[in-house]
């Protein structure tokens, strides 16, 4: 795999000027002259996420796959510009419709469908944006994704700021290896879904209804922040769905167990003809 530098990708968004940290990966195989180029993979991060968070994991996958891959760093996390505000209890949906294509343009992916993968809130909005712009989505792998609020989710919240905000904080020394502003990530994240009247306000079901792509949704049977609810609802609202529950795993199946989930994610590109 050749692993591109990191760069910083200028984006005007609503009005603003900002910049995306980004990265693009490159399988070692070359299709040859004239031919298609390999099917691109987007990362799409958690809510504490960041680009430099996925590790090597997303090299092994499109090294597997024999895909080109895309990681980039949202609004707030990394070393992308940070929010200058809270985010809305709809921020999911906004950065769907709005941050995401104009990413994407910016890019010059207007006519690629692409394959995403996201992670927790990365697959809530990897979900949205292949329901808003289906055709813009070749297929999609969701692992751990919310589409509701549950008990479990906010007790994790709630344990995740008080690790946070101890003294001295394992968790935010981490996440200060990742995030230039790693309160930035932290609240942006934790207030938005801790705000009153986000856990009985919060659903996208009614959003996930124009789903057109095959669609893996993948979860731990151990997942602290969820139940496996999540990923049943994604297959009442779009049938062809291919659920898995993986054992032994927790809220990140791409860390617990990574072997599971490449061969899982082979598997739907394969349905997809990817």
């Amino acid at each position: 795999m050749h692993r591109t530098d990191i760069f910083l990708q200028p984006l005007r968004l609503e009005g603003r000027e900002i910049q995306i940290e980004s990265q693009w990966l490159h399988t070692q195989s070359n299709p040859g002259p004239g031919a298609e180029p390999r099917p691109l993979i987007v990362f799409l991060h958690e809510g504490l996420g960041s680009l430099s968070q996925w590790k090597d994991f997303p090299q092994r996958l499109c090294e597997a796959a024999g895909c080109r891959g895309l990681l980039f760093s949202r609004p707030g996390y990394g070393r992308s510009t940070p929010r200058t505000e809270p985010w809305p209890q709809d921020y999911l949906q906004r950065q769907a419709r709005g941050l995401l294509p104009a990413y994407f343009d910016a890019l010059g992916l207007q006519h690629e469908a692409l394959i995403l993968f996201g992670h927790s809130d990365g697959a809530s909005l990897a979900l949205l944006f292949a329901a808003y712009f289906p055709a813009r989505v070749r297929a999609l792998a969701a692992l751990a994704p919310h589409l509701f609020v549950e008990p479990i989710t906010i007790t994790g919240l709630r344990a995740a700021k008080t690790a946070y905000e101890q003294q001295p904080s394992a968790l935010k020394a981490a996440l200060g290896r990742h995030h230039a502003d790693p309160d930035s990530a932290f609240y942006g994240w934790n207030d938005a879904w801790l705000r009153p009247g986000f856990e009985g306000g919060w659903n996208i079901e009614a959003d996930l209804r124009t789903l057109a792509c095959p669609v893996l949704a993948l979860q731990g049977v151990d997942d602290e922040y969820a139940t496996l609810a999540q990923i049943e609802a994604i297959r009442r609202l779009h049938a062809p769905t291919r659920l898995v529950a993986l054992p032994d795993c927790g809220h990140a199946p791409h860390k617990d167990q990574a072997e599971a989930v490449i061969a899982q994610t082979l598997a739907l590109l394969r349905e997809a003809g990817a």
